[in-house]
């Protein structure tokens, strides 16, 4: 299974970019929400960093912030892992 694959929240944080862009902020507060605890800003910046590392998450500058996006790249990810979740025909039946 592929490393991105291993990674929780980097595979949350991928799904709730997936169709739209936010700032960070805007990111980690969902994601808190989500998971209904706070995330240290260290941890979730790093899981940003790796992301945009890796080539499926890319960051502009709008203003003084941040924006996030998925790239193909991690919209093919999370294609492929849903498809794993679903089982062998999960993409046929979307």
């Amino acid at each position: 299974m592929p490393r991105f694959l291993q990674s929780g929240r980097r595979r949350d944080i991928c799904a709730i970019l997936a169709g739209e862009s936010l700032q960070a902020q805007a990111l980690k507060s969902r994601l808190e929400s989500t998971y209904e605890t706070r995330i240290d800003p260290k941890s979730f910046y790093g899981a940003l960093d790796a992301l945009e590392d890796q080539g499926f998450v890319e960051t502009r500058t709008e203003g003084i912030h941040d924006v996030y996006e998925l790239t193909d790249a991690g919209a093919d990810r999370l294609d492929d892992h849903l498809d794993w979740l679903l089982g062998e025909t999960g993409r046929a039946e979307r």
